[in-house]
């Protein structure tokens, strides 16, 4: 029974910490309701001149994808004054490739939803057949922990060293198809969102994950280090009483 606690422990730990992952995702997008970090990548990667449009047009157009995105908006279709003709700013691979995209994010999301969900009940199980469960939850959180610590290192790591490489694989893995090979030249989409953008989205996401991930990890930590100091008071006044009662005597 041990055995199956500690797995169902580890089990649900690691789906908490797969959905604080795609939580990550959300936050790093949506976190910030004016849209503050697109700006500033806009502005870095001089998106606006690149495209001869004013930066409020381009904000317009970040909301309005956005808001597709989430799925507050049906269809991929916009109307802006862009390259200095007035446009729809979406061209048709724009619009099937978003329909993937909008398609893995909302997916991505109900399968958080499912991950927490699941994770609950595996504690709640764990609730109804241990004692200390709080003690197998934390040491099952920790157990998740160094096995997917490692993993998110070894990934950080490799998107520092060779980023395009990794953006390459993340699309061959999630996308059945190449609509997601833009011609910087002529697509005003990847003009707007450069592999740049991309890799400072990534590392967004880590460090809101890193905060998630790490939190987690202290506050396991610390009840740990809590339940060992009320082990050792209980070990020092177990050896005290027998002390105590021969001075009686």
């Amino acid at each position: 029974m041990k055995l199956l606690s500690k797995s169902v422990a580890a089990g649900s730990m690691v789906l908490v910490i797969f959905a604080m992952l795609l939580t990550s995702f959300q936050i790093a997008m949506y976190g910030d309701g004016g849209y503050g970090f697109f700006k500033k990548e806009y502005r870095k990667y001089q998106v606006a001149d690149q495209l001869d449009m004013r930066e409020e047009d381009l904000e317009k157009v970040t909301v309005y994808m956005m808001d597709y995105l989430i799925g507050k908006e049906e269809k991929l279709s916009i109307e802006t004054t862009v390259d200095g003709k007035r446009q729809d700013f979406f061209n048709d691979q724009d619009r099937l490739h978003m329909e993937d995209v909008q398609r893995l994010f909302l997916g991505g999301l109900r399968l958080r939803n499912i991950c927490l969900i699941l994770a609950l009940l595996g504690c709640l199980w764990i609730r109804f057949q241990e004692r200390e469960w709080k003690r197998r939850i934390a040491v099952g959180y920790r157990n998740a922990a160094w096995l997917l610590g490692g993993a998110a290192i070894i990934l950080a790591v490799w998107c520092a060293v060779d980023f395009s490489r990794v953006f390459v694989i993340f699309h061959k893995l999630f996308f059945r198809n190449d609509l997601w090979l833009f011609d910087p030249e002529t697509d005003y989409m990847i003009q707007m969102l450069p592999e740049g953008f991309f890799f400072d989205m990534v590392k967004r996401i880590g460090g809101i994950f890193f905060l998630f991930f790490g939190g987690g990890y202290l506050a396991a930590w610390l009840y740990r280090q809590k339940e060992g100091k009320i082990w050792q008071r209980a070990q020092r006044g177990a050896a005290e009483k027998p002390q105590k009662v021969q001075g009686n005597k």
